[in-house]
């Protein structure tokens, strides 16, 4: 990793990309979406400060973990301007992100443990799957792959006889396959 001397306070992409081991492509995406910050040469070329060095280093740290950037990106922006994250940083905001880290975690184990009901299958269509279609309403009617039109104000689950008047009143869903 090559080493950049102390007097040097501000990195070309080229130096920032080499010392955190983000593409230089990815740099310009986490500009592009607020996560880090450069000023311009008078030749229009980026420089970044060094603690733009920490601040991706966090950003990547966050990513490996699921942590959305939009999120990342709220985080980083309760530090001051200019000011690497620190230790405590990381620890406040990581904790504030367990919660929907162990919640995301649940959810990957229920979709690990239903995922053999699904491969035989193959059409992901089984009666009530609860991968495709966790509430499978047109399952009853008959098998096969259909496109879904989600219904914003369907909040509980309708009785049968519900359902079979709004399958009378509703056209047929597209088939998707």
């Amino acid at each position: 990793m090559p080493q950049i001397p102390e007097k040097i306070h501000e990195l070309t992409v080229g130096q920032l990309a080499a010392r955190s081991g983000a593409a230089v492509s990815a740099l310009h995406f986490y500009e592009a979406k607020g996560l880090i910050s450069s000023s311009r040469t008078s030749g229009n070329q980026r420089r970044y400060s060094r603690d733009t060095l920490r601040r991706v280093a966090f950003v990547r740290a966050a990513q490996r973990v699921g942590i959305p950037l939009a999120t990342i990106r709220e985080a980083l922006a309760e530090l001051p301007e200019e000011r690497t994250p620190t230790r405590d940083d990381w620890a406040r905001l990581s904790e504030a992100w367990r919660s929907e880290l162990d919640q995301r975690i649940r959810q990957l184990n229920r979709l690990r443990d239903h995922l053999t009901d699904c491969i035989g299958c193959g059409c992901l269509s089984l009666d009530t799957c609860v991968l495709s279609n966790p509430d499978d309403v047109f399952g009853e009617r008959r098998a096969g792959s259909r496109l879904m039109v989600e219904r914003p104000n369907a909040v509980r689950p309708r009785a049968p006889r519900e359902r079979q008047q709004e399958q009378e009143q509703d056209p047929e869903p597209e088939e998707c396959c």
